[in-house]
């Protein structure tokens, strides 16, 4: 936890508080339903809080933002951004069952109204977002085609509107396999920590032309 803190000393107290909430929130649910590694749970603030916040570290998103967590597991990295921009809303999607349990209960427990979880097959959805973010779900290129026709066509971010991947290893080769313009951010650069070395934050502006 004081590793949250070291990193965004500007969190209201009303945002401490739920980030302190959430360690013992997943180790009661881990107990029930295993979404997150036994062995990860003893690294929970750096290797899920933290890591998903380094979304945060590269872009802050304005009131009114519409994001989509594509297959957010036990709602990472939906959760400790929708808890880092109350004013934003996020739609957390699994197609399994067990894991968007967990979600749901996580939210209600932490009173996160700006949190929507829903079990579905992402290719099915038929709203629109302003941007889509996932944490090693799948190749990008796999991901191409669940994404198309899912973005909102205007702008009010400081970014346009695109994908934010959380993706570690050899990026450059997997993005690479399409005609994509991308940035590629080193969360070591914000983050002090071995486990961060090989970790980015990619974007990917959506322009349309997909």
């Amino acid at each position: 936890m004081e590793l949250i803190k070291n990193y965004f000393p500007e969190l209201t107290e009303a945002q401490l508080e739920k980030f302190e909430r959430l360690g013992p929130l997943y180790e009661e649910w881990n107990e029930k339903i295993n979404v997150i590694s036994r062995k990860d749970m003893e690294h929970f603030y750096e290797r899920h809080v933290l890591h998903s916040l380094a979304i945060a570290k590269v872009m802050k998103f304005e009131p009114g933002t519409k994001i989509l967590d594509i297959g957010t597991g036990g709602g990472f990295p939906g959760i400790p951004l929708a808890i880092m921009f109350p004013d934003c809303h996020f739609h957390l999607v699994d197609s399994i069952g067990k894991k968007i349990t967990v979600v749901k209960e996580v939210a209600r427990a932490l009173k996160l109204s700006n949190v929507e979880a829903q079990q579905v097959r992402v290719e099915t959805l038929v709203r629109k977002y302003d941007f889509i973010m996932s944490r090693a779900v799948t190749r990008f290129s796999n991901m191409l085609p669940w994404v198309k026709g899912k973005f909102r066509k205007e702008d009010f971010n400081e970014f346009p509107n695109g994908l934010f991947l959380l993706k570690g290893g050899d990026v450059d080769e997997e993005m690479e396999e399409r005609e994509v313009s991308y940035v590629t951010y080193h969360i070591d650069d914000y983050f002090k920590s071995e486990f961060f070395e090989t970790k980015k934050v990619v974007f990917v502006p959506w322009e349309g032309k997909r």
